[in-house]
């Protein structure tokens, strides 16, 4: 008899989730190098991993753009059906640019598997990270603006029914009811959202004219670290990518000198346009600073990419211009991955000064040398900080006695 009925037996609830293993595919243009194209591919598998998905293969073909219908050509297109029907395991294909919605219901129709871009795997992350009510709607809201314009080619459950004759007009009517539904929830969001960012700037009100600094740079840089190290606090830090969302601000003194120092939302190459929209008030923290700390990850074959990245996103917050310190982090990890141990203690030296001479030179700032990990120079960065906030002090209040 069948052991159906197990009573007393508690039901497990939830689907049963298992590891999901993907398949990478990427354009390269004739202007990048195989280097950049490969790395562009090595951040892309990072953020599968960080989803929680395998890798199993990787596959790029150089185009001059991607194609309109399938992104890429269509050889390369039957080369990656034929490995999926082969790897059976394989249950998703992440593209490294955005897809349209008539392009990804092509190549789910080619392929028969789940379609992900890049920008849908950022915003997957995101939903994952999210902690705050804040986050939660941020998020929400950009998922919601990224699905509008995709709608029609998303949207193809009438057409797996009989035929189209007499559902075309229901059809129509249908999306029709389906876009109002998102635009509604999009103001709803963007309703809310005011209101938490309403909360959010009142409560900055109520710190006064305190000093600020904000830790800024690209996710994974070590900023979370770093931010722990120097407040002695507890903000979650963990090797992946966008392990922080939420603003964490801390109170900190240096030299009897209070200020509140601020660790931002990582910023990452091609970051989704509605996703940088949606996180501005989050990021308003360092456009309001007075200070930033650009913390980089010095080890990073592409770290200079990844400079320039982090620059051109605060241009867009309007928050490039504000002084700002360039702290080299990893750069133990540097020294294990570009000296050789028997290069001399000198000869390594020299070669991180002229790194720091160039790096100043190109970005216009001061720039320090540190191992978040390892403590290495922390208190070389309290000196400059100290230094920093007491200009910051003497331009605030310049009539007072300093009694701080």
């Amino acid at each position: 008899m069948s052991d159906n009925w197990q009573i007393g037996k508690e039901k497990k609830k939830g689907i049963r989730k298992g590891t999901e293993y993907a398949v990478l595919v990427a354009v390269a243009s004739k202007d990048q190098t195989k280097e950049q194209a490969q790395e562009y591919l090595d951040e892309l598998e990072f953020l599968a991993e960080t989803a929680g998905a395998k890798t199993k293969k990787v596959f790029i073909q150089n185009l001059k753009h991607p194609d309109q219908r399938t992104y890429v050509g269509k050889g390369k297109l039957e080369e990656i059906a034929t490995y999926i029907e082969i790897d059976e395991d394989i249950n998703m294909v992440i593209f490294d640019d955005d897809l349209t919605g008539k392009q990804t219901s092509i190549l789910e129709e080619e392929l028969k598997v789940k379609i992900i871009d890049r920008s849908s795997l950022i915003l997957d992350i995101f939903a994952k990270r999210a902690q705050t009510a804040q986050a939660k709607t941020q998020v929400e809201l950009a998922q919601m603006q990224y699905m509008l314009p995709r709608l029609r080619g998303l949207w193809t459950h009438l057409e797996r029914q009989r035929g189209g004759i007499g559902m075309r007009g229901p059809g129509e009517q249908e999306i029709e009811t389906d876009r109002r539904i998102v635009r509604d929830k999009i103001s709803q969001l963007k309703t809310r959202l005011a209101k938490i960012d309403k909360q959010n700037l009142t409560q900055r009100k109520n710190r006064g004219d305190m000093i600020r600094v904000s830790l800024v740079g690209y996710t994974n840089a070590g900023k979370s670290t770093l931010m722990n190290l120097l407040t002695k606090s507890d903000v979650f830090a963990e090797d992946k990518l966008f392990a922080t969302l939420d603003t964490t601000v801390r109170k900190m003194v240096i030299d009897r000198m209070p200020f509140l120092m601020s660790d931002t939302v990582g910023f990452i190459r091609k970051l989704p346009h509605h996703l940088v929209e949606s996180f501005k008030s989050t990021l308003d923290e360092a456009k309001e600073s007075d200070l930033l700390i650009h913390v980089v990850d010095v080890s990073h074959p592409m770290f200079e990419d990844h400079i320039a990245t982090v620059n051109e996103t605060l241009k867009d917050l309007g928050a490039f211009e504000k002084p700002t310190l360039m702290v080299l982090n990893k750069v133990d990890a540097y020294r294990s991955k570009y000296f050789d141990d028997l290069l001399e203690q000198e000869t390594k030296d020299e070669i991180l000064k002229t790194l720091q001479e160039r790096l100043k030179n190109t970005w216009s700032c001061d720039n320090i040398l540190i191992s978040a990990k390892h403590k290495e120079n922390i208190e070389i960065l309290r000196n400059y900080l100290s230094k920093e906030i007491g200009k910051l002090y003497q331009e605030r209040y310049p009539y007072k006695v300093k009694t701080w």
